[in-house]
């Protein structure tokens, strides 16, 4: 059913079909995504609890850390809960409005993820090559408007995404072959020319992605040389092994969330099933992890963790 009858009438909602393919199966993937998600959850709250309380975390590491923690919170909880009542409760209807939100919320924070670990790998860079001047480089003026260029940048690059597919006429056909609306989803189902929408999404996914990665890949470089030069082998492994986790964590975000955006375009001949469960785990896994890589492994923090469980148990 049609709101209006102008060329930028919407239908009333779309129907989220979960995971195709698997719906006699997906009552009980949800659990271990529900584990996933209660996890990521507690733990970026845990995040942010500490840092906030501890006067001593509210340094440029911390402050991009809890920035992180809370675009982690907020990608985890604008799909999850919505994909869990999909698999449990058959609830596949969602309103187009709440679809579009969706889709904002999704894109927008999916830029500020990418950006706050672009900035976070500046931060590691200017405090191992450059440890002298860190927090003369790296003041708190510094670190907030760095987070409120990503902010903005999302926002800036996304809007248009929603702006567009409000104005365009929708298909009888409603449905979405997935458990959340993202953009080129939506898109498939618009009855009319999409070229434009398509290029600026490839445009928006090349200069987000393609700068951050490029910035981030420079930085890890020259981090990797100046720990090659350490004198210790201790130090020089804890280095790698700090690194290669960082790098892990990273590459949980992009590999899946460039292989989603690229299948929609151009991987038809990839099993829709394994589309929907990349799809998923992107905007899942790196939200869980952050909090144990960045966070537990980083000794301040794991420390106030604890000494947080001791004080519970004493």
């Amino acid at each position: 059913m049609l709101s209006s009858e102008n060329s930028s009438s919407h239908p009333e909602f779309f129907t989220l079909l979960g995971i195709p393919g698997l719906e006699n199966t997906q009552f009980w993937i949800a659990f271990p995504f529900c584990v996933m998600f209660v996890v990521a959850v507690t733990g970026n709250i845990t995040i942010l609890h500490i840092i906030r309380t501890d006067h001593t975390l509210h340094e440029p590491m911390y402050i991009f850390l809890a920035m992180l923690a809370i675009t982690d919170l907020v990608l985890s909880s604008s799909t999850q809960p919505k994909m869990l009542a999909i698999c449990w409760f058959n609830a596949h209807e969602i309103e187009y409005h709440a679809c579009l939100i969706q889709v904002f919320f999704i894109h927008t924070f999916s830029s500020v993820e990418s950006g706050v670990l672009m900035a976070m790998a500046l931060d590691r860079y200017v405090a191992i090559c450059f440890p002298l001047r860190h927090s003369s480089i790296l003041t708190t003026s510094v670190v907030v408007k760095l987070g409120a260029v990503v902010m903005v940048r999302g926002l800036l690059w996304v809007s248009p995404f929603c702006f567009m597919i409000s104005r365009m006429p929708f298909c009888p056909n409603m449905v979405i072959p997935q458990s959340y609306c993202e953009h080129m989803a939506v898109l498939k189902l618009v009855c009319a020319d999409t070229r434009i929408n398509r290029g600026y999404g490839l445009f928006v996914v090349f200069s987000v992605v393609g700068f951050d990665m490029m910035v981030i890949g420079i930085s890890y470089v020259m981090i990797l040389r100046a720990v090659l030069q350490l004198p210790s082998g201790e130090a020089r492994f804890k280095a790698f092994g700090t690194c290669a986790s960082h790098i892990c964590v990273i590459l949980a975000l992009y590999i899946p969330a460039l292989f989603t955006f690229l299948t929609h375009r151009f991987g038809h001949q990839v099993p829709q099933v394994v589309h929907i469960m990349f799809a998923n785990v992107y905007l899942l896994v790196p939200p869980m992890l952050n909090p144990i890589i960045y966070g537990v492994r980083t000794k301040q923090i794991r420390d106030r963790v604890i000494q947080g469980c001791c004080g519970k148990d004493s």
